[in-house]
């Protein structure tokens, strides 16, 4: 399994974090946010990495390990390693586990379907997961946690009504960088953080390599571009290739359509989504 360079994980310049009050702040936003939709319990998708690591260990903190239901969900070519992981994580927290293996749903969708690509592949299994821990809800009545982090938001690096769908996001506002340092100050253990991060959806595959850039480059220039509204000829200036600052910038425009509720036609005076903009409390 690849792992990180042994090196400190110190945040570059622009990625600091007060990571205590950070995990207070998302521990209150997790309690709060569950009991206002009316659960007390929350459910998530563990895959070994260290995004989905820190949501459970956010999540216990805020309801307790006894109402945290972890669901490993392998499929046949998924590394061995990502469901020991998992398994790791669930044990140092003492939460509640499920393994659900999808293989048996994948294979049987696809059986009569020929030619089919490894990313068509891939987000069925990444759909085919976020169904069944919306099942897994209805069972327990308990709030889906997301596990997409802000680097993968802005980059569309996810899957539409899968891995990117969810009833709270606790972790959609912290860079990968900074998701590393949180989970080494809640107690992960550090290969779990250091390890390549993968979303497992094929031998081999990694985020960083379908990327193109390490994940510390690409949030420092994502800071630049999107918090601090930087103009691309001053990230230039701060030393980032031409091609890069191109690519990322492309990725962004390209999926605007995901970090969007579905566009809804305007006919009538008060449209879901363009002029009823009320927060899920509105009424409360």
């Amino acid at each position: 399994m690849a792992r990180l360079p042994k090196t400190p994980l110190d945040p570059p310049v622009g990625l600091e974090m007060d990571a205590p009050t950070a995990v207070s702040l998302l521990v209150d936003f997790i309690r709060r946010e569950t009991g206002k939709a009316g659960f007390r319990r929350a459910v998530l998708g563990l895959s070994g990495g260290v995004d989905s690591a820190v949501a459970a260990a956010l999540a216990c903190r805020a309801l307790g390990p006894a109402n945290v239901l972890c669901a490993l969900m392998p499929y046949r070519s998924s590394s061995p390693g990502s469901l020991r992981d998992g398994r790791r994580v669930v044990r140092l927290l003492g939460a509640r586990s499920v393994r659900v293996d999808i293989t048996p749903m994948i294979d049987a969708y696809f059986r009569r379907r020929a030619g089919v690509s490894r990313l068509r592949r891939g987000n069925k299994m990444a759909r085919e997961r976020m169904a069944i821990l919306y099942d897994l809800s209805a069972r327990e009545r308990a709030m889906v946690l997301g596990t997409s982090n802000k680097t993968e938001l802005l980059l569309g690096y996810g899957t539409v009504f899968g891995d990117m769908a969810s009833g709270i996001n606790p972790l959609g506002d912290l860079y990968k960088t900074q998701v590393r340092e949180l989970a080494l100050h809640l107690g992960i253990p550090e290969d779990i953080v250091r390890k390549a991060p993968s979303a497992d959806l094929w031998a081999g595959q990694t985020d960083e390599a379908e990327i193109g850039f390490t994940y510390e480059r690409v949030d420092r220039l994502l800071v630049l571009l999107v918090d601090r509204r930087e103009r691309p000829e001053q990230a230039l200036e701060a030393g980032f290739p031409r091609r890069m600052i191109g690519r990322i910038l492309r990725a962004i425009a390209s999926s605007q359509f995901k970090r969007r509720m579905p566009l809804i036609a305007k006919v009538s005076a008060r449209t879901v989504g363009v002029d009823f903009l009320y927060p899920r409390d509105w009424g409360n």
